[in-house]
């Protein structure tokens, strides 16, 4: 007959209980994983839905296009309707706009905001710019409709009333965030790094240039790519300050074209993919760098 050491019972137990726990605990973390899937899943139908029914619509012809649920796939493909939304939408001409707009917005962004953070950043002890920095934050509660009047007075009697005041305005409009990311990101970057430099003669302009603005091209596709979405899918600036119809950018000529062409459903969505492609482009190609950059700005 064998005997059972007690304390080698008690020893098992002690470890079988562990690997229980284990056990209940990956359970349960495999069912939230699955819950999460599901509910990420059910979002992205809000937006693939649409996408889809975009997609298909635009490649219809007229007569598939009032017919059925618009769900239904075409067949055969219809590429008129895009050669007839880029005649009719005078598309060209509106692409050119918006992405001279769009660029000297981005540009215009990443420059006064870069600097306005740095010394904002690095003169911190000072009261005028603490001051500064509250400033700037207060003006993103203040969204454009409150001020639009104002604004469309004033760029007016300047002789701004062209894409380069829209221009212009999406800088300013889109400062506050800008500087609020780059101010957290800035914090984190070493001011040895900038003492050594210093050492050596470079001048504050030198500093910036080579040593910090580098580091900051994390935050700079960061602060870049929330520009151009804002800039280009901005509607109601461009609607209320260009004087020139012929100077309007894609999504004010969009708005004009379904007003004028709104039973034309083929070429109406022919022209909104068009309009949507360079924003999925840019967005598909540079989500990591958004993701990337804003964690870094709210961790550091």
């Amino acid at each position: 007959m064998t005997t059972v050491d007690p304390a080698t019972v008690a020893a098992a137990s002690r470890g079988a209980a562990p690997r229980r726990e284990l056990e209940v605990v990956g359970t349960r973390r495999r069912g939230r994983g699955w819950g999460l899937t599901a509910l990420l899943a059910l979002a992205s139908l809000t937006v693939l839905v649409p996408l889809y029914f975009a997609v298909v619509m635009a490649f219809k012809t007229p007569e598939q296009a009032v017919r059925g649920t618009g769900f239904a796939p075409p067949w055969p493909l219809n590429w008129a309707s895009f050669a007839d939304a880029w005649t009719l939408t005078g598309f060209a001409r509106a692409f050119a706009v918006s992405t001279l707009v769009t660029a000297a917005s981005v540009a215009g962004c990443l420059l006064l905001a870069s600097w306005a953070s740095y010394a904002i950043v690095r003169n911190w002890e000072h009261r005028l710019f603490r001051y500064s920095y509250v400033y700037l934050l207060a003006a993103m509660f203040i969204p454009f409709p409150v001020v639009a009047l104002p604004q469309v007075k004033l760029t007016a009697l300047l002789g701004l009333d062209d894409p380069g005041g829209v221009a212009l305005l999406h800088v300013m409009f889109q400062l506050s965030f800008s500087v609020l990311l780059y101010s957290a990101f800035l914090r984190s970057v070493p001011a040895e790094l900038e003492e050594s430099a210093r050492m050596d003669g470079a001048s504050t302009w030198q500093v910036f240039w080579r040593i910090v603005f580098p580091l900051l091209a994390p935050m700079n596709a960061t602060v870049g790519i929330f520009a151009f979405l804002a800039s280009w899918n901005d509607y109601m600036m461009p609607s209320l300050i260009t004087a020139d119809q012929t100077l309007q950018t894609i999504p004010v000529v969009q708005k004009i074209f379904q007003l004028a062409f709104s039973t034309d459903y083929n070429v109406a969505f022919a022209s909104y993919l068009m309009a949507m492609a360079p924003t999925i482009v840019v967005y598909v190609l540079a989500q990591r760098w958004v993701m990337s950059g804003v964690t870094r700005g709210a961790i550091k």
